[in-house]
């Protein structure tokens, strides 16, 4: 088996790569507006109900248009996944990975259409896109390679006259909520790193992003893998999402969005309905408010750079942005002047065009929430950077800074996601790791500093999921950085990582006398 490489990322500084991602744009141009059907047990299913999507970044411009799952299907789509789990859980793992390789091989291909999907419906930047693509790829290839590894089991001792196995086994039937700002990569991880364990899967994407699900599911088609597996059935949260998480046949649900909604999903899974004979398992990634911290003894130069690119790449809607920056004091107004200037430099608007650094952000709803905390911060801290918005033709808002704001402030507890981020004042660097666990959330941070004992103190005290060093608080890459988070951002379900596939599975030990 040829060892795990993560896929590369696309250098846009050669012209080659900027042409061949235009012919990309110009593709999926040929296609926006079009309809998409439901696809439950391999057939494909119209709705007069549709999710309409729309291009963030131009309201006018229609993406799609997508049929509605409502109860009825979504129990049509239960039944089909249910009887199909009987046989996919006995077709070997080799298989299954094999079908995961081929459709990683198709989305390598097909790589700059899959990106020019997220730019036109999720409003991503080139490199953005490029990534999110990338990630989804290594899902595939790094849950296959997962799957090979596990396949036998662990070995357990036995004693003479006996011989004991211990083996992993599929759940059942899995509900897959995926979120839209990773609409790609955590979409397709979730779904594969279930069906390659040997589930079978209902799929419901976000209702903002389901035209790069869709096309996903077709790739997944032409890999090989049998009608029932995998069920696409986009819908409302309210009618179609609580309807599967609370079924008595779903045995696991695999979420990423919101802390409130993931909360929500948690009780509700909790309770066991008529018909149950398990208890559901969840598998949660939820919200972050995460810290970086500027020692007095680090690379100003570097802590500046990171809190930019790591509080407004995709506009701050990742769950891992940097949302605060705590500063020890004596190197505050250096790190502070030099953030606000770059932050100045930053190009916004539509993503279409490759050389803007940041985009929309995903509808009315983000960007009214976002402004709303920007008029928060107005009293809270000093506006240095951005602050205003424009939502006339897409939904845009210029990347703020506020200074001088209170650890105990809501810029400082509550998760925006959108391109705000607090500075705030720390004495010493204790102070800035306690402001820095001074949160709900526990999910990325980042220190920056040059002493190796502040390092190993950060380490043991910074309570995150994933903690960096001198570098930025985004970019987890799979299989090198495993991801997730700790306290309310989730089950800190490792994605990317070497136990992430036996959250899908159950194990069993047999033990036979010879």
């Amino acid at each position: 088996m040829i060892p795990y490489k993560h896929e590369p990322f696309t250098d846009f500084s050669k012209k080659e790569n900027q042409k061949a991602f235009k012919e990309g744009l110009k593709l999926v141009e040929s296609y926006l507006g079009q309809d998409y059907p439901l696809v439950i047990g391999g057939e494909r299913i119209t709705t007069e109900d549709k999710i309409v999507s729309v291009n963030p970044a131009n309201k006018e411009e229609l993406v799609g248009r997508v049929s509605k799952a409502n109860q009825d299907l979504a129990e049509k789509a239960m039944t089909e996944a249910y009887t199909t789990f009987e046989s996919w859980r006995k077709v070997k793992p080799e298989t299954r990975a094999d079908i995961l390789f081929r459709a990683s091989a198709i989305v390598r291909r097909r790589k700059h259409e899959f990106s020019a999907i997220l730019v036109k419906e999720a409003g991503k930047p080139w490199n953005e896109a490029d990534a999110d693509t990338a990630e989804a790829i290594d899902f595939m290839e790094y849950y296959a390679r997962q799957m090979l590894r596990i396949k036998e089991g662990f070995p357990v001792e036995s004693r003479p006259g006996e011989y004991n196995q211990f083996n992993y086994t599929p759940l059942g039937v899995g509900v897959v909520i995926s979120p839209w700002n990773f609409a790609f990569a955590i979409m397709a991880g979730t779904a594969v790193a279930a069906i390659v364990s040997g589930n079978t899967v209902l799929l419901k994407p976000a209702s903002t992003t389901p035209v790069v699900a869709a096309k996903f599911i077709e790739v997944l088609e032409e890999a090989g893998l049998p009608k029932g597996v995998i069920n696409y059935v986009p819908g409302s949260g309210a009618e179609v999402g609580d309807y599967l998480v609370d079924h008595p046949k779903t045995r696991f649900i695999s979420f990423t969005g919101s802390r409130d909604v993931g909360v929500r999903i948690y009780e509700r899974a909790a309770k066991v309905n008529p018909g149950q004979k398990w208890l559901k398992r969840v598998i949660a990634e939820m919200g972050g408010k995460d810290t970086i911290v500027v020692d007095s003894e680090g690379d100003l130069e570097l802590a500046a750079q990171a809190i930019v690119t790591s509080a407004f790449g995709f506009s701050g809607q990742k769950c891992s942005a940097c949302s605060r920056a705590v500063i020890v004091e004596d190197v505050y107004d250096q790190v502070l002047a030099r953030a606000v200037e770059l932050t100045k430099e930053l190009t916004v608007g539509d993503t279409v065009d490759g050389d803007k650094f940041m985009g929309p952000v995903i509808d009315q709803a983000a960007y009214d929430k976002i402004m709303s905390y920007i008029e928060i911060g107005q009293t809270e801290g000093k506006l240095m950077a951005g602050g205003e918005g424009d939502n006339s033709k897409g939904f845009f808002v210029k990347p703020t800074i506020f200074a001088d704001v209170d650890p105990e402030a809501r810029l400082m507890k509550e998760e925006i996601f959108g391109p705000v981020v607090a500075f705030s004042k720390a004495k010493d660097f204790d102070h800035a790791i306690e402001i820095a666990n001074n949160t709900d959330y526990g999910l990325t941070g980042a220190v920056i500093t040059n002493n190796r004992a502040k390092i190993e103190q950060a380490r043991e005290d910074f309570h995150v999921g994933n903690l960096y060093f001198n570098r930025g608080c985004t970019g987890a890459i799979v299989g090198y950085q495993p991801f997730g988070g700790f306290n309310m951002s989730g089950t800190d379900s490792k994605a990317g990582g070497p136990d992430y596939l036996l959250l899908h599975m159950q194990a069993k030990t047999t033990s036979e006398m010879l």
